[in-house]
């Protein structure tokens, strides 16, 4: 018997592993099943991933079932319905659970599986190769069933379950990145999220596990990690514990995790900023209040506190707003925005209030009228205190802080620009958000933008901004400001090439044809960068005051150490553009009017720091 396993994801991306489906696999390997699994992504053609699916003759197909994908994989569904009306077909996952009964009503399903996945699967399983009947399984709704039905009995053991990484279950070098499950269930009761609903609690996989699991990622050459935990320092001790691991097995691979600002100390902070990693902090609003009503605690000085501990250690964080919660305002939330971004988050992630069906939330939603969509993504569309008018503008803030401000890399400047043109945070993004029409049309598409499209809206934005009387003569160093962060963030996300041996002769180098290595960023600044970055925070009026605007040329580029800023003489500047990989370079220079032991040595140092590479 052969079942097909089906994971839908949205894009191709290190979240595309197929780690629930992979986790059933594994836990039924012993049934005699043969199990296999699938991918597609949004977006492809529901015929031609049925016609796939029904090559491999299987007895039943199972689905994954997110908020995002519901619809597109019961259209998939159909189709093989149409082509094989004996075929069994059944869905799980967090949609499944959440909405079992309006899953299964009306669809092509067979049944749905609720909760935990692994025991009924594995049941299923074992039913199926022995032809048996399928009532009565716990954690299986059967259409025609009661509203309510036995749920499935969590594993006691999560360590029962075998590793998809450690078993070769999953072959990850198919995939830009992983998911990596360290613990499940959550220990907090929001009332907008579905993690605590069921069992409250967390059952965690043991230490060993996951070590032996980190040197199998190192080993493979894994590039990224997204931990799963929905609160991943909660034991703070743990978590501690596991970050030594990392620093110790895996310490080049980038982890991202979601944690809480309540359990961050400067210890956690100092871990956090040793290895590579970026936190999510799920901070949703700044109003204690809007947060009381929704099953959270706010303490705004706790919370700055704590996350200043990040800031001084280096760490690399971000944070989760929400806007539409029941109670709060439009004037709610461009404060919570304005309290998220004076923290200086490296970015921001901001959604509209989804509704989502099995939460607390959605229990009590029409009785505090909460006007929203009831089918996925289940988003408010109003409440009594957040018009659909006040959403739209919202939406179009949370559109202006991802461009401007997260995708713009704008972290270490954006507060001081604000604070020069005397507005908000908020009202900075406002009125971004305003001319953004004027300039890219009414409807805009962020995929249409790349990073280098972002840094000219930035730097149109801003001109256009600080061409105002009294403001002008701030404009170079914001602009310069803008710059070497672009340059930066360009030279930081660009791999160096490998370097060749060191020579020290220098004649024979002016001999090669040269290039510019491709991570080298060159950039002209108004003022002497370096004593812009020397400066600290950047005051724009105290800078604009106390520098000359001299002028200077920079080389940036990524090295074993970080990001290096080389301010350079104008001559040698020029030099490193002209380089084309043909010409010899000391044609190049001499045509430039350097003298050929000066063009020598610092071509040496270029080479040296892998600024340029033979031709």
């Amino acid at each position: 018997m052969r079942i097909t396993l089906v994971s839908l994801h949205t894009a191709p991306s290190p979240q595309a592993l197929p780690l629930a489906t992979a986790f059933l696999k594994g836990y039924a390997a012993e049934t005699g099943v043969a199990i296999g699994l699938e991918d597609f992504f949004a977006g492809d053609d529901p015929r031609a991933c049925a016609q796939k699916l029904l090559e491999r003759q299987p007895a039943a197909i199972g689905f994954s079932l997110y908020v995002w994908n519901r619809a597109a994989c019961l259209a998939i569904a159909a189709e093989v319905r149409r082509s094989m009306p004996r075929v069994l077909l059944f869905a799980g996952g967090p949609e499944a659970t959440a909405d079992p009964h309006g899953v299964l009503d009306g669809s092509p399903l067979n049944l749905v599986i609720t909760g935990e996945g692994e025991q009924p699967f594995r049941t299923l399983c074992t039913r199926l190769a022995a032809g048996a009947p399928l009532e009565g399984i716990p954690g299986i709704l059967l259409p025609g069933a009661a509203p309510r039905f036995t749920p499935a009995t969590p594993l006691p053991g999560l360590d029962a379950i075998p590793s998809p990484y450690l078993e070769g279950i999953l072959d990850f070098g198919r995939y830009p990145g992983i998911l990596w499950q360290l613990s499940r269930g959550c220990g907090f009761t929001c009332d907008f999220c579905f993690d605590s609903r069921g069992q409250h609690g967390v059952r965690r996989f043991s230490l060993e596990r996951i070590e032996s699991e980190l040197r199998c990622f190192a080993k493979g050459g894994v590039a990224q990690v997204f931990v799963l935990d929905s609160t991943f320092n909660q034991d703070v001790k743990r978590a501690k514990s596991i970050l030594k691991l990392i620093g110790k097995i895996a310490p080049h691979i980038h982890f991202h995790f979601e944690v809480r600002s309540e359990f961050i100390d400067r210890e956690l902070a100092d871990l956090f900023a040793h290895i590579t990693c970026s936190l999510q902090i799920g901070l949703q609003s700044a109003d204690s209040r809007v947060l009381h009503g929704v099953g959270r605690s706010f303490r705004p000085d706790d919370f700055a506190a704590r996350v200043g501990l990040l800031n001084e250690s280096g760490a690399t964080f971000g944070f989760d707003l929400i806007y539409g919660l029941p109670g709060d305002t439009l004037a709610g939330f461009r404060r919570s925005l304005d309290f998220a971004l004076a923290l200086y988050p490296n970015h921001l992630d901001i959604f509209p209030l989804a509704v989502l069906p099995g939460t607390a939330l959605a229990d009590r939603s029409a009785a505090i009228g909460l006007d929203h969509l009831p089918h996925p993504p289940y988003t408010l569309l109003s409440s009594p205190s957040f018009t659909a008018g006040d959403m739209a503008e919202a939406q179009r803030l949370a559109t202006a802080c991802d461009i401007f401000y997260t995708r713009g890399k704008a972290v270490a400047w954006f507060n001081e620009a604000a604070k020069a043109l005397k507005v908000s945070p908020s009202g900075f993004l406002h009125r971004f958000a305003q001319w953004l029409p004027t300039v890219h049309g009414p409807q805009i598409d962020e995929k249409d933008l790349d990073d280098r499209a972002v840094w000219r809206l930035q730097r149109d934005f801003l001109d256009s901004a600080f061409r105002r009387p009294g403001l002008k003569r701030l404009l170079p160093v914001v602009l310069d400001l803008v710059d070497y962060h672009y340059h930066y963030a360009a030279a930081l996300l660009t791999p160096p090439e490998k370097r060749p041996g060191r020579t020290t002769d220098g004649g024979k180098l002016l001999r090669a044809p040269l290039r510019l290595a491709g991570s080298v960023r060159l950039a002209e600044f108004h003022y002497e960068i370096l004593e812009i970055l020397d400066a600290g925070v950047p005051d724009i009026r105290r800078l604009a005051d106390t520098l000359a605007p001299a002028g200077s040329c920079a080389a940036i580029y990524p090295s074993r150490d970080g990001v290096c800023t080389e301010s350079l003489a104008e001559p040698y500047f020029r030099l490193l553009e002209r380089l084309n990989g043909r010409d010899p370079a000391g044609r190049i220079a001499a045509g430039l009017g350097l003298e050929a032991d000066e063009a020598a040595r610092f071509l040496l140092f270029a080479l040296a720091e892998g600024i340029v590479l033979r031709g």
